[in-house]
């Protein structure tokens, strides 16, 4: 395989803000990006994320709503500490990242970078719209994963 960074997006675009992973994934797919990324749409479908991540990546920029108490819109870059980790509770039906990450790190998969771009929510509720400040905050969330993959594809030489 010749891409090393996957670019996903998450989220359930019937709740709201909660569509914003796979909005952005959208937008960065219509970007330039150099050989080695793979940009895709995983939606709710954390297993078959999992299944992705099973072939040979060495990267991984998660894009998803995050809630983290600060005001709707703000963008947030994380890296998750993938070490602290417990084992991964086996429900395909709610699989969060963790969830996935902890299952690969089972599995004896390791990737060599996660970044997770996230966003404040404002509204989780019924509803295919993003907020008007989550909405607002698709352009430069776009730019913070394009320039992060830009980046690990440097690290990388």
């Amino acid at each position: 395989m010749s891409a090393t960074i996957l670019i996903a997006g998450v989220g359930n675009i019937f709740l709201s803000d909660d569509g914003f992973g796979v909005a952005v994934a959208d937008r960065v797919r219509d970007e330039p990006l150099p050989a080695g990324v793979k940009v895709a749409d995983f939606g709710i479908r954390a297993v078959h994320l999992a299944y992705e991540l099973m072939n040979g990546y060495d990267g991984l920029i998660l894009i998803d709503a995050v809630a983290r108490n600060g005001p709707p819109g703000t963008v947030y870059v994380i890296e998750p500490d993938l070490e602290a980790l417990k084992d991964p509770a086996l429900d395909a039906h709610s699989m969060s990242p963790d969830t996935v990450f902890s299952l690969l790190k089972s599995f004896g998969i390791e990737l060599k970078q996660v970044y997770v771009v996230g966003c404040e929510p404002a509204d989780l509720g019924d509803g295919m719209d993003l907020s008007p400040a989550v909405a607002a905050a698709v352009g430069g969330a776009t730019d913070v994963v394009r320039d992060l993959a830009l980046k690990m594809l440097a690290e990388r030489g």
